[in-house]
């Protein structure tokens, strides 16, 4: 059977829905299933996205095959219509479209009222008698055909427009009538015949024009950037379908209109309908924020009969869809359309609550639930807030549309070119914009905030931003913004590019200068509910990284069950403990190395033991002295100074025990299990701080998990060797104090040959954790603190997908982790394996996990909620069936 490239829809018999999403696109899939549930429709076609393929491994050409069956199809939309395809007096009018299986709004293109020309835009005044409808949707064409499918700037057709504006004396395109919209098409042939072009005058040339366009538009620099910033390269999409559908027309008078409208709201996730229309205008007016809509309760004064019909059809297509809807409609002489649904895009709070509502509701399942927010979405719905005091005494700028939610502050930049190189800087911008197109994509991804001063909550501004958990601020219409001065003006204030500006996109204020922003320290409400929901299904545990109690109770807070890394070198830099430390490392004898661990004994002892106490019941890993004794040691001579004195002995004496510390590569040197080979009192001084803070916990009836952890093991007898000097010390404690404790000796895996003699290690462990940071590093052989000057050569170049210390390198580093693992088990099949790298609170990364079979990752505290969700989403998608003590 011959493939098939063109699937039509609008006669309640269409083929497809999700199951061939792949091949129509979302909008087209959604469009069969429509017109087969019997929603009004405009009837049309589609294109398959094999075809997008087809054209770009083919030189940019489409086969005759193509024209054969969208020809068929076009007799077929003419016989549903009861409207023929250039015909003057009764012409059939299409919109031309993009649409690929996930939503990539605003990034491709999109050609309205196509089969217009000279004859059929006069036969079409006096079909409607309505000649200015007529004439505002063929100049409406000419230019969106112009700039999207020829390459004709939209300035020039704007400065056409413009000049007719200015001879009349209006400012709105709404204002000009027939005849000087007659007059606008004259001006728009010159501008094509002023780039050596002509405007093509036979519809099926036009269409076929437009078909290539979109399928052009889907490597266009804006799409390619979209697809980039949200991962979407790794789907194997084929590329954009092309939705070929008959025009309903908003342009009409008063009696009709185009919106867009949500069946929740997409900013906070409310159950409530929400959207915006404008009256005797085409979707365009509305998404690029053109002119400032009316919000939808106000249609039900104007035309109750068609709002109701929207409400339950809206209502109705997401119980279908089972999710929240963004629906494009057009009113067209007050008979409604629906031009298309999708899945609406909404920000990280309106996410979780829709997701949690509709378990409450009984649509959706917790697992779907689970699968419906990303986990960077619950990293951004932790967002900042202002800082209260200075809040109070900011100077306030403007307000507008609260778009998207958040605090941000930044400095002032007037184009997304500038936002992306200033970003690359490292500063934080604020992108101020008159109104975003498409092409502000790269920008709007660089930018903390978006401030507009035209467009309403569902312009492309609002939609963007929202998709991106962007804080923004549109439709401010107070102030006035000067893209080209780049400058804002409101207030009697003048915002120049590079002066701070601060964005509250919760309220829509925005204020002069810089204000402080503030982390949130828990989880309450939907998100608490949904990482619940997260937990019930998850077979990994998430632990945290945490040094001292603060950290550790935020962790909590945020859900974590227990301490995967402890790292005790952070303990000895806080307060008088750096001179105790010093004091040691300049020691000539074991003996006085061991009078100045004594001193640092008991304040070890009390770290610990608040870490206890706020992981109580739960397990903390405790990892012993791990970076080389140099990183405490002075290096300026001020410093040298103060030190020798402060540990009493002379600058010569200090200045030879930090040459003799000095090494080549000191990441490779006397650090981690070395330092306790060499000096076995430091690991015995934590040895016994860790199990006398766990004793007191116990005879204070509280619940402890010690699990120590011996750093940079590469041969098993490193690990025996600590591990037994370690038992014999808590076998005596133990005793003399006489109380159990359950308590657990392991090893960070790190070294390449330790995850090949796993095996062996496992033997003796109780736990094997993974820091992949060193492993990626001495894997590689890639330096964590100098890749950054090559690793960009290496992304462009497709050497490596993505950066290996963001994201577990899964053909290297991975099959490292999985040969420890199935060695590991093969020896102990009790062990407990967990990973505690920063990998740990990547995404990606816990997907690797989940799927290797590790027990838990360990991350930081802000990334818990996080690692809980993605744990959850790996859990859902590739079921093990193995639930985890944690």
């Amino acid at each position: 059977m011959a493939k098939k490239y063109v699937y039509s829809w609008g006669d309640g018999k269409a083929e497809g829905s999700g199951k061939l999403k792949d091949l129509l696109g979302g909008k087209g899939a959604n469009l069969a299933e429509m017109s087969r549930l019997g929603v009004p429709v405009p009837p049309g076609f589609t294109i398959t996205t094999e075809m997008c393929r087809f054209y770009w491994e083919n030189g940019q050409k489409l086969p005759e095959i193509l024209k054969e069956e969208a020809g068929i199809a076009l007799k077929n939309l003419e016989k549903l219509s009861g409207k023929k395809f250039g015909d003057a007096n009764n012409p059939l009018l299409v919109s031309v479209r993009s649409g690929a299986a996930i939503s990539m709004p605003g990034m491709m293109d999109t050609i309205l009222n196509l089969g217009l020309n000279d004859e059929v835009a006069d036969g079409l005044a006096k079909l409607t008698n309505n000649p200015r409808f007529a004439w505002d949707s063929y100049r409406r064409f000419m230019q969106m055909l112009g700039d999207v499918a020829l390459g004709i700037e939209h300035e020039k057709f704007e400065e056409k427009l413009n000049e007719i504006k200015a001879k009349k004396g209006v400012k709105n395109d709404l204002d000009l009538d027939a005849d000087d919209l007659h007059e606008v098409v004259k001006l728009y042939k010159e501008v094509y015949r002023s780039e050596g072009k002509e405007f093509p005058q036979e519809p099926v040339e036009q269409l076929w024009v437009a078909v290539e366009a979109v399928f052009a538009s889907w490597n266009n620099k804006r799409a390619i950037k979209y697809r980039e910033i949200n991962g979407m390269d790794k789907m194997g999409l084929l590329g954009t379908a092309v939705n070929v559908q008959m025009m309903a027309f908003g342009n009409m008078g008063e009696s009709s209109g185009t919106g867009v409208a949500f069946t929740r709201n997409p900013n906070t996730g409310e159950d409530k309908t929400y959207g915006e229309f404008l009256l005797n205008a085409q979707g365009e007016d509305v998404v690029a924020g053109i002119r400032t809509p009316q919000p939808l309760d106000q249609l039900k004064e104007i035309n109750p009969e068609v709002h109701k019909e929207l409400i339950d059809t809206m209502n109705r297509l997401e119980t279908v869809f089972k999710d929240m809807q963004d629906i494009e409609f057009t009113i067209e002489n007050g008979k409604l359309y629906f031009l298309q649904t999708r899945n609406g895009k909404r920000t990280a709070a309106a996410a979780v609550k829709i997701a949690v509502d509709m378990v409450n509701e009984g649509l959706i399942t917790k697992g779907t639930a689970i699968t419906r927010v990303k986990p960077a979405d619950i990293e951004k719905l932790l967002h900042p807030t202002f800082d209260i005091e200075e809040l109070n005494k900011a100077e306030y700028f403007g307000k507008g549309l609260p778009a998207s939610p958040g605090a941000a502050t930044g400095m002032a930049v007037f184009n997304a070119d500038d936002a992306e190189a200033k970003a690359k800087e490292g500063l934080p911008v604020i992108l101020i914009r008159p109104e975003t197109s498409p092409e502000d994509i790269g920008g709007m991804d660089a930018a903390e905030a978006i401030l507009t001063s035209t467009g309403g909550m569902t312009s492309h501004a609002a939609v963007v931003a929202r998709g991106m958990g962007k804080t923004a601020v549109v439709g401010a219409e107070n102030i006035v913004i000067n893209d080209k001065a780049k400058t804002a003006i409101s207030n009697g204030i003048t915002i120049k590019e590079g002066d701070w500006l601060s964005i509250e996109g919760t309220e829509g204020k925005v204020f002069a200068g810089k204000i402080k922003t503030i982390k949130p320290t828990g989880l309450e409400g939907d998100i608490k509910t949904l990482l619940d929901f997260a937990d019930e299904v998850s077979d990994l545990g998430v632990r945290a990284n945490a040094d001292i109690p603060r950290d550790a109770k935020i962790a909590r807070e945020f859900g974590a069950r227990g301490i995967g890394l402890c790292r005790t070198e952070h303990m000895f830099f806080e307060g008088d403990r750096i001179k105790k430390m010093r004091r040691m490392i300049v020691s000539k004898t074991k003996e006085q190395r061991e009078a100045a661990l004594a001193e640092l004994l008991p304040v070890q002892k009390e770290d610990f033991k608040g870490l206890f106490e706020s992981m109580e019941g739960y397990a903390v890993t405790i990892r012993l002295l791990d970076p080389p004794l140099h990183e405490f040691v002075p290096h300026e001579d001020a410093a040298i100074k103060d030190v020798a004195e402060s540990v009493g002995i002379t600058e010569e004496e200090l200045r030879k025990v930090i040459d003799d510390l000095e090494e080549f590569n000191p990441m490779m040197g006397h650090r981690g299990v070395r330092l306790a080979v060499t000096y076995p009192e430091i690991a015995e001084m934590q040895i016994k701080a860790i199990m006398l803070a766990a004793i007191e916990m116990v005879k204070e009836g509280k619940k402890v998990k010690p699990e120590i952890m011996i750093p940079l093991v590469g041969n098993v007898k490193e690990f025996t060797l600590l591990r037994n000097s370690a038992e014999e010390i808590i076998k005596n404690l133990l005793k003399e104090h006489q109380v159990d404790v359950e308590y657990k000796i392991g090893t960070m895996i790190e070294v390449p040959r330790a995850t090949v003699t796993a095996d062996q290690i496992g033997e003796n462990a109780d736990f094997f954790s993974f820091g992949t940071n060193d492993l990626t590093q001495l894997s590689l052989g890639f330096s964590r603190d100098d890749y950054g000057k090559y690793i960009g050569d290496y992304l462009e170049k497709g050497i490596y997908d993505s950066d290996p210390f963001q994201h577990i390198d899964r053909n290297g580093v991975g099959r490292l982790i999985k040969t420890a693992v199935d060695l590991g088990r093969g020896a102990n099949p009790h062990i407990k394996l967990g990973v505690c790298g920063e990998h740990g609170g990547d995404p990606e990364s816990v997907e690797f996990c989940h799927l290797v079979g590790l027990d838990y990752v360990s991350c930081s505290p802000y990334r818990v909620p996080v690692a809980r969700l993605a744990a959850a989403q790996a859990a859902v998608e590739f079921r093990r069936g193995k639930k985890v003590n944690y």
